[in-house]
């Protein structure tokens, strides 16, 4: 009896995917990752709170390679690369012709913080389709987790580009490095306070980039897992039926 019920209880067991670290490495999440620390390389040089027109390529190519990691919609794709397309060879002639505006640092700046939203979106609603805790969803959440916290970069340079005011104060160089430095500080909850907000705008965005901060990797993070991984307990296997008695004659 002690054995029977043994082998008929559930065991726990987590599904890993045979090969999964190489397929893992095979999504193109890695890739992706590759281009966000480019993106955050071109955005901690800046100085001033100009968008950077190579930086801005280099992030059109990361969401066009995002939607492409994540299958999405091959609708939802064209669309998507014509727009890309349109918004980078516009870059590219500014840059070649030197164009310079208040105009076009705030189209820069709105296209890619639309771009850093519909990233990480897309990532997650892949993970919680799949199944399979392995590299790639860990990867996955890494990527979405950088991508929040470059769009709010980029909302906070969009309020200094819109607004006269320091964000900052008067000692610290509003510049997008110092943007980039407090949104993931703020993300993930650090603080050092070398940089404070000193704006009610500046002040509210930062709360909210820090409660969804916390709320990623509560939930987010959490239902990646959930989503990746297959029943916590397999099936007991339907116990055999009895014979019937034969009748005697």
């Amino acid at each position: 009896m002690g054995s029977d019920d043994a082998r008929r209880s559930p065991q726990p067991s987590l599904r890993t995917p045979a090969g999964s670290t190489a397929a893992g490495w095979r999504s193109g999440y890695w890739f992706v990752l590759v281009l966000l620390v480019v993106t955050y390389g071109l955005c901690a040089i800046q100085d001033t709170s100009n968008p950077s027109p190579p930086a801005f390529l280099v992030q059109l190519v990361t969401v066009a390679v995002v939607l492409r990691v994540t299958r999405a919609h091959r609708r939802v794709q064209r669309v998507a690369w014509v727009i890309l397309a349109v918004a980078g060879v516009a870059a590219i002639i500014t840059t070649a012709l030197g164009t310079e505006g208040q105009f076009l640092d705030i189209a820069l700046s709105t296209a890619s913080m639309v771009a850093f939203f519909i990233a990480p979106v897309a990532i997650i609603r892949h993970q919680v389709q799949r199944r399979g805790l392995d590299i790639e969803a860990l990867l996955a959440a890494t990527a979405a987790y950088v991508l929040v916290g470059m769009f709010f970069t980029l909302l906070y340079n969009l309020v200094a580009l819109l607004t006269a005011s320091p964000a900052f104060g008067e000692e610290v160089v509003n510049s997008l490095s110092s943007q980039l430095f407090f949104s993931f500080t703020t993300l993930t909850t650090t603080g050092y306070g070398n940089i404070v907000p000193v704006s009610a705008g500046v002040q509210t965005i930062a709360v909210a980039e820090a409660i969804t901060g916390q709320l990623f990797l509560i939930t987010a993070v959490a239902r990646i897992i959930r989503g990746s991984r297959g029943p916590a307990y397999e099936p007991a296997p339907p116990a055999a039926a009895a014979p019937a008695p034969q009748e005697q004659s």
